[in-house]
Order: C-alpha cells, then structure tokens, then sequence
C-alpha cells in the first residue's frame, strides 16, 4: 500500500497539493495544445494559399516554356537550360512554438540577370525562366509550412494525450483520494471526540 494514502494530515496535505499541480498542469497543456491548434490552423490556410499559387505559376511556366521550345527549338532550349546555376543559398535553421521545433528556411531570391545572352533567346524563355524561379521559391516555402504543420500535428497529439491523462486518470485519482482522506481524518476525531466524552463520563462518575 502507497504510504501516502494513509489517512494523516501530513498526506491530506500532499494530496491536496498534488491535486493542485495537476489541475494547473491541464491547464497548462489545455493553452498549449490551443495556442499549437491556432499556429497548425494558420500553417494550413497558407499552404492553402501557396499551394494554388504554385499551380497556376506552374501552369504558366511550363506555357511560356512550351513557347520557348517552339519559337526557339527544345535543342537549343535545352542547351542553354544546363548554364542555369545550382541552387546552394538555402539554409534551413529551426524556431520553438510552445517547445516544438519547427524549421525556418533562408534562401537568396534570384535577382540575377539570367545567366544565358540575350542574343538569339526569346521573351518567352525569360518568362519561363522567371516563372520557374517563382515556384522554386514557392516549393521551398511550401516544403518548410507542410514540415511545421506535421510537427506541430505530432505535437498536438502528444499535448492532447497527456491532457486526457491529466483530466481523466490523474485529477480523479487525487480528487478522490482527498476525499478519502479528509473522510477518513473526520471519522477518526468523531471517534477521539466520543471517546474523550466517555472518558470523562466515567471519570466524573
């Protein structure tokens, strides 16, 4: 048996402080996992937002593209598409929401001139170009707000489960065994109270 279920002050005591920390500690994960909810909500609506962005710049990169192809030839687009520089300016560092790291990616937005001659290349090429960039930028943002989203998910869920733990298992336990044991502590002053009483019948007998 727990020695500190026995019915003594002292342990009154404790219950009722353990009692205490665990309302506090619902309370606490309660504001957490709202405050993650709102942060996953936001994270959702943007995605949103990118996601169809990126759609319609795809659609109007890969037109522009075709166009190039046509008036210029895929051999020659092609070609010049292998001087196209590597993408090596992206760094990704982390931030914390409520303790839950999530990523945050720099990069350097392409404000180069284009890296092929102007002679011989058509409007359509640099169009295609500036779009693909556009996506590029887009993919990267989009990749950074879906791995937060699902950090903050799994979080969500751990948040919502020692809630539920909290809430459901640990505050009845405590409830309970205060209620035991102020129960127990009245029984036994009844008890002391009508003991004393007949100790002094008897004595002023």
């Amino acid at each position: 048996m727990d020695p500190n279920t026995f019915p003594t002050k002292g342990n009154l005591i404790l219950a009722k402080n353990s009692l205490a920390l665990a309302r506090q500690g619902f309370e606490l994960m309660d504001k957490k996992r709202n405050i993650l909810i709102r942060e996953l909500m936001d994270l959702i609506n943007e995605a949103s937002s990118i996601q169809s962005e990126i759609d319609t710049t795809f659609t109007a990169a890969y037109r522009a593209l075709q166009n190039a192809n046509i008036e210029m030839g895929i051999y020659n687009v092609s070609q010049l598409s292998k001087v196209m520089p590597i993408e090596d300016s992206i760094e990704i560092k982390v931030r914390s929401v409520m303790g839950t790291e999530i990523p945050f990616v720099k990069y350097k937005k392409n404000d180069r001139k284009p890296s092929y001659s102007f002679y011989g290349t058509k409007v359509s090429l640099d169009e295609a170009c500036s779009k693909f960039n556009r996506v590029k930028e887009l993919t990267i943002r989009l990749s950074m707000i879906e791995t937060a989203a699902y950090r903050l998910a799994y979080s969500i869920k751990k948040t919502q489960k020692r809630a539920n733990a909290l809430q459901n298992i640990t505050i009845p336990r405590y409830k309970t065994l205060v209620v035991d044991i102020q129960n127990a502590l009245e029984e036994k002053e009844r008890e002391e109270f009508t003991r004393l009483k007949v100790i002094k019948r008897m004595h002023a007998s």
